[in-house]
Order: C-alpha cells, then structure tokens, then sequence
C-alpha cells in the first residue's frame, strides 16, 4: 500500500501520469475495454488536459498530458462523474472521475467489485524538451518493454498510429511531430534505440 503523498498536478504544467491495477490486476479485459476508458478519458480528461502520448497496456497505462488553465478550460464541458459540481476546480480530481467510471463499469459488466487502480496515480512533472521526446519514445514502446509486441506498428492500443495517420483526433499530433522536426524524424527517433537513463527519474513502473 502507498504511504507516500502525490506532488498536485499544477495547471499550465506537463506530466508523465500513470496507473496500474491493484495489486498488479489486469485492468482491460476485452477490446471493448479499451475502447470504454478511451471514450471515459475523452469525456473526463480532454476537456482539462492537451494529451501528447498515450498507450494502454493489460494491467497499466501511461499518458504525457499539458494541465490547461482555468483560462484554457471550456467550464461549460467539464465533467464531474455523479457528484455534485466542486465549488474550486481540482485537475486530479478528474482522473479520479476517470477511474471511478470505468471501475463501475468493469466491475458491473465482468460480475466483479472492488478497487481496480492503484491509489493515488503516479505522475512526473516535465521540464525539459529532451525529457519530452525521450518519454514520447518511452511511452510509444513500452508494448516492446513489456512483450506484448515486436514492433509498435503492430500494437493497437497507443497514440504512436494515431501520429502517423491523418484521422481527426484531439491528440497535440502536429505538436508532437513539431518536436521531432518533422514526421520522418519522428519516426527514425522511434525506430533507433535511445539512451533512457536520462529520463530514469521520469519512469514510474
């Protein structure tokens, strides 16, 4: 059980944030797993954070996410799960709602109860480009890290294909190519073996 407590996700700041089941559990069981946290984080998430990598795993997922502003937030949008609508806006507050909703909603459908995330989330405050682009790569290949696939052209379920496509997509795709120079580089930095060590303090599994 974690004991220590979490720095707050500052608004205007970017974070390396991630979670796993409890104790280790799996947290997606099916396609359709997937495909419900991502439409719960579009719901909770997008309309308080710009969101630049993710990837879903079994039992975990990580994302590299900008805390918009109170002047960037569309107030109007926001949502707050079944409780009563907070007198002052609190950003992990949302992840909470996140995880609440999908936890109700895999507990309900899989005969199941109990917490499914670990508590409280993990995160790693961004500063500097480099650390930027190494977790991008980080994030991107962490379905290699963990077996899951040889190549992260094969892996469905992380921002890495939404990037090379031209689909609408709330993801900062340009943004992200924009610091790797261009689409090309973009995939050549992924494609190459980088140095983590510098980024070891930004690694949270």
């Amino acid at each position: 059980m974690k004991s220590y407590k979490p720095i707050p996700l500052a608004k205007g700041r970017y974070y390396h944030i991630y979670n796993r089941g409890n104790n280790g559990i799996d947290v997606f069981f099916d396609n359709e797993s997937y495909y419900h946290f991502l439409r719960l984080y579009d719901k909770y998430i997008s309309p308080i954070a710009d969101t630049f990598a993710w990837c879903l795993l079994k039992n975990h997922f990580h994302v590299l996410v900008y805390i918009k502003t109170d002047s960037e937030i569309d107030f109007e949008k926001l949502e707050y799960s079944t409780i009563e609508k907070p007198k002052d806006f609190n950003p992990s507050n949302q992840f909470g709602y996140l995880f609440n909703a999908y936890t109700q909603a895999v507990n309900k459908k899989f005969n199941r109860t109990g917490s499914l995330f670990e508590r409280p989330f993990e995160r790693k405050l961004i500063e500097s480009e480099k650390y930027f682009q190494n977790l991008i790569f980080y994030i991107h290949n962490n379905p290699v890290f963990h077996g899951f696939t040889a190549n992260i052209n094969n892996y469905p379920w992380s921002s890495y294909g939404t990037i090379l496509s031209d689909r609408p997509t709330k993801l900062k795709r340009q943004e992200v190519i924009e610091y790797y120079g261009d689409l090309e580089n973009f995939i050549q930095y992924h494609d190459q073996e980088q140095n983590l060590s510098e980024i070891n303090s930004l690694i949270i599994e």
